[in-house]
């Protein structure tokens, strides 16, 4: 046991009570020269004592700091030491650990010197400091404790000042993730790659002005970990993070967290269906009709699990039909569709099997066993219908225990340390079927032994040949088929320091690709889709940089790195969302993020995980751009065609390409050495030809045209097309909401009198089709081009009070006609073609007494109908005879509905405003306004006569008597004085 002690040095004690005594590191100023020269490992290396540090026994003490933590990792010999000061030193030990204290030498000085906490995770090699800046450094120890990248609340507007210095650090038991406390609030839990998988800190925005202050006594909810994080532990399996408040040593709080399907060990992995498995459930995530992601929650039997908890391990079938979930010992399965599990009937053979690893062969489940007597693995395979010693298909011993399995079509993968690769082949002879037990028999059919100094392999994954679409959908479905097989001749490797390799099973030959990938999906050949969009690809990863898109060449080597590797900022997905899965039917990467729901039964808030997904079309379709596969491309978008997100993939991949053509043109701008380059640009040109393919094409450049600066337009339509041709496309096809977003263009373009012309014209087709917003937009538009529009004056008309024949009472009165003329004062023609069209439009409707398309036009454009209603007092407003006008209205209005009356009331203001009495008789009486009618009869005796007379003398108007006796009842001594 080693001890750091208050005064900077170190005690060692043998655990048979041997106290061997203190004894310090010798700390020496490090030179460049010196730093330069030790070597890359932190294992034990040929550096001299001098330059490496050394033992001083029983020395005085020359550092008067103290050792606040000693992390030790043995796997890696390394012993970090970290001092009060916030110095972090690396130290080497021997073979034998911390036996022999003269080997324990100081390699470097790590971290910014602020540290306050240091954890390693030994299987990533990755080393994670918490500093007093409320920051954590991640370093690199598999290459010279170089520094990775940091992490923080900064982006998510938490400062320093918010959450005060890291308190603790503790990584996942498989390394995959670590919780971070802080001194003054709160606890994260961060992916290795970066991604914020939880926080007890509430979400206010990215890139927050201002630090947001939450005060312990508001009313609100209660955060966890409100005055700071003292100590965080996980438990064995990983699935519950036990934190302790600081100040708050009463209680500790623990957090439930589930766990993805990765492509890892010995388990299969979830491809269509999308899993997280907690301790005791699965959570599986599910694309609706409607694009919508759900999570389907699954609670697994308790008579199962009681016995056989935590889940350990769980694998999806191909087509996402079926999950098979292990626990302690035996297996469970689960029946998407019929929503039913199956268990073993023999609780004895279920006790019999610990199982190590899940694999799908098809409707066979294949089992990894650990035989507890022997000490010794098998696989053991079972029909997917039973669960019984009876229906086992085949019992194949391994001749260790295996390190990462995987499974494509008839093939399983097994691999031993240090690096043994299996390949079987599986043959079932025989009819699958409940009432039939098969013989299925695996055959040796490659063995590879590949004596490397790498880490050994986390996931390994068959890249079957790259076949052509018809073979492609062959299924394999009796023993004569089988011989069209095609043994896969390469694997992809991850290891656990994110090294992510291709394997040539063939000559055993290893070709590293890339490195920081944390998670990665095969999809070349693994869809049962025949619409699969993401065949396109050879496989994606996922890392800290985003996503990599990996395809295959069409030369000679199709893996070739160089034309191979695709790194996209596109596919980077949010820091808050983590990738899972694909959907390749859909083309899209399904990932989690946290979402926080408050509940008032309870003190803190839940933690609900929400999926989230995310196109990746627009970026293959860029991909299959740039190296020039123009067929290959528009076959793909033409797979995707019929998709809700495809006009938005289109936009996309215009948009990220124009803005790449206006980055470089900017950085030549100010680097003039910089040569001009063709091939973005051509790039632009051949993203506009494909996207000509599809009816989209019109709205799509204009949408990117509105998302750009204008003075980038002209590159943009040089490439999509001139502006006014595409103007006249979408004009002719009636696209007049589209058409109308190249107005702005043509006028920067083109110039202002060739849009002030296409917008006239386009005016007038708004008009026709009643799309009186747009209309008025364009009206809007006009105006703020041209000149001013002021309305015209007109002189004021004298009401003529010898109107009596427009009702069907006889009447010796002519009807006198108006002078119609309008006065226009001086205005550019422009002005006075859109003035011409609104009155025009609006005598169309007046005629055809479309009242409730009138009062929409006089909204949409803000048309003068008063001015307009003072001119055709006596033209196209004019009512000629009272009974087919209240009848022809009355129809046309449909009273019985809310808008009709409300635009009713809207014509009956505007008529009151000019004093136009027939057209306020009709509405009046439409609307029952007897106030109205009132106001106007009692002055005019002869007028209510005739009102009264018409109405009486058509049966159509009975439903107006009530209307009429509320009428005469107040007119009573109006009526007598006319009558005298």
């Amino acid at each position: 046991m080693l001890l750091g002690l208050s005064d900077g040095s170190l005690y060692r004690i043998s655990w048979k009570g041997e106290f061997c005594g203190a004894f310090e590191l010798n700390h020496f100023p490090y030179d460049s020269s010196t730093v330069s020269l030790l070597p890359n490992s932190l294992s034990n290396g040929h550096a001299s004592a001098k330059t490496s540090g050394a033992f001083v026994p029983d020395l005085k003490v020359s550092r008067t700091c103290a050792i606040i933590q000693l992390e030790l990792c043995f796997s890696m010999r390394l012993l970090l030491v970290l001092y009060s000061d916030g110095k972090l030193m690396s130290c080497s030990i021997s073979k034998k650990g911390l036996k022999q204290p003269e080997f324990i030498k100081v390699e470097k000085e790590l971290g910014s010197g602020d540290a306050v906490c240091a954890s390693v995770a030994s299987e990533q090699q990755i080393l994670a400091v918490g500093t007093r800046r409320g920051i954590v450094e991640l370093y690199d120890l598999a290459d010279s404790a170089s520094l990775i990248r940091t992490v923080s609340l900064y982006d998510w507007g938490y400062a320093m000042d918010d959450t005060g210095s890291v308190s603790c650090i503790a990584w996942t038991p498989d390394n995959s993730a670590f919780a971070v406390g802080w001194r003054s609030r709160g606890l994260t839990v961060w992916s290795v790659s970066g991604c914020r998988l939880m926080s007890t800190i509430r979400q206010i925005g990215l890139s927050s002005v201002s630090s947001p202050v939450v005060k312990p006594n508001q009313d609100c909810i209660y955060e966890p970990l409100m005055s700071g994080t003292s100590q965080v532990q996980w438990d064995k399996y990983g699935y519950r993070l036990y934190a302790i408040e600081e100040g708050s040593s009463e209680r500790i709080l623990a957090f439930s967290f589930g766990k993805f399907c990765l492509n890892r060990g010995v388990s299969g992995m979830a491809y269509v269906r999308q899993v997280i498995y907690g301790e005791d459930r699965l959570l599986v995530v599910q694309s609706e009709d409607t694009d919508e992601l759900k999570i389907l929650h699954l609670n697994l039997p308790v008579s199962y699990i009681s016995q056989n908890w935590p889940v350990q391990h769980v694998a999806a079938s191909k087509d996402g039909m079926h999950l098979a979930v292990a626990g302690f010992h035996g297996l469970i399965l689960y029946d998407i569709r019929l929503k039913k599990w199956r268990v073993f009937g023999d609780i004895m053979q279920e006790q019999r099997i610990q199982c190590k690893g899940l694999l799908w062969l098809g409707n066979i489940i294949a089992v990894c066993n650990y035989i507890d007597s022997s000490n010794t693995y098998e696989l053991l395979f079972y029909p997917r219908y039973h669960l019984d010693q009876s229906s086992l298909l085949c019992r194949k011993p391994l001749l260790a225990k295996p390190m990462v399995m995987d499974v494509y079509q008839d093939y399983i993968l097994v691999t031993y340390r240090p690096f043994d690769v299996h390949i079987f082949h599986v043959k079932l002879f025989g009819e699958l079927t409940p009432s039939n037990t098969p013989d299925l028999q695996l055959s040796t059919v490659r063995e590879l032994s590949i004596m490397t100094a790498k880490s050994h392999p986390t996931a390994m994954r068959f890249i079957p040949d790259q076949f052509t679409g018809e073979s492609m959908l062959k299924k394999h479905i009796s023993s004569e088929e089988d011989l069209f097989d095609r043994e896969p001749a390469r694997c992809l490797i991850l290891r656990a320091t994110g090294e992510l390799s291709l394997l040539d099973l063939d000559d055993g030959r290893e070709r590293e690709l890339t490195n920081s990938v944390e998670l990665f999906w095969v999809t070349c050949g693994q869809s049962e889709e025949k619409m699969s969009l993401i065949e396109e690809v050879s496989w994606l990863d996922y890392g800290y940089r985003g996503m990599q898109v990996w395809y295959p060449s069409s030369g000679v080597d199709p893996f070739k790195q160089e034309d191979f590797l695709q790194l996209d900022p596109e596919l980077e997905f949010d820091r808050e969302v983590y990738p899972v899965g694909l959907l390749p039917n859909a083309g899209v990467v399904v990932g989690i993020s946290q979402r926080l729901s408050f509940s008032a039964c309870t003190e803190f808030p839940c933690f609900e995980p929400t999926p989230q997904a995310q196109t990746i079309l627009h970026c293959l379709l860029r991909h299959l751009l740039q190296r020039d596969k123009i067929v290959e491309a528009l076959r793909l978008a033409q797979l995707s065609a019929e998709k809700p997100h495809f006009s938005h993939c289109l936009e996309w991949l215009l948009f990220t390409v124009f803005d790449a053509e206006i980055t470089r043109e900017n950085i030549n701008k100010n680097h003039i050495s910089i040569p001009k380059r063709a091939t973005n640009f051509s790039l632009l040109e051949r993203a506009c030809d494909l996207i000509r393919n599809f009816p989209e094409y019109l709205n799509v450049v204009v949408s990117v045209a509105r998302k750009t600066d204008g003075r980038h337009w002209s590159d943009l339509f040089s490439a999509a097309g001139r502006s006014t041709e595409l103007f006249e496309d979408c004009f002719q096809r009636r696209w007049y909401r589209t058409a109308a977003c190249y107005i702005l263009v043509i006028s920067k373009l083109e110039g202002p009198a060739v849009s002030q012309y296409c917008a006239l014209r386009l005016l007038q087709a708004t008009l026709d089709e009643c799309l009186y917003e747009l209309a008025g937009e364009l009206v809007r538009f006009l105006l703020r081009s041209g000149r001013e529009f002021e309305p015209s004056s007109t002189d004021s008309e004298k009401l003529s009070p010898r109107f009596l024949g427009y009702f069907r009472f006889p009447s010796s009165y002519g009807s006198p006609s108006l002078d119609k003329s309008t006065s226009f004062k001086e205005q550019s023609p422009n002005l006075a073609s859109v003035k011409n069209i609104l009155v025009s439009h609006a005598s169309y409707l007046m005629s055809g007494k479309e009242l409730s398309k009138l009062v929409a036009f006089v909204k949409g454009t803000q048309f003068d109908l008063v001015e307009y209603l003072q001119r055709e007092r006596y033209g196209s407003a004019r009512l000629e005879n009272f009974a087919s006008g209240l009848e022809l209205i009355g129809q046309k209005l449909q009273m019985g509905t809310l808008q009709s009356r409300l635009d009713a009331e809207f014509l009956l203001a505007h008529m009151c405003s000019v004093k136009f009495k027939e057209w306020i008789v009709v509405l009046a009486t439409l609307l029952r306004r007897s106030e109205v009618l009132f106001d106007l009869f009692h002055h005019d005796m002869r007028l209510w006569k005739a009102y009264a007379f018409t109405l009486q003398s058509y049966p159509t108007f009975a439903e107006y008597q009530d209307l009429l006796e509320a009428l005469e009842e107040r007119l009573p001594s109006a009526a007598h004085t006319e009558e005298k």
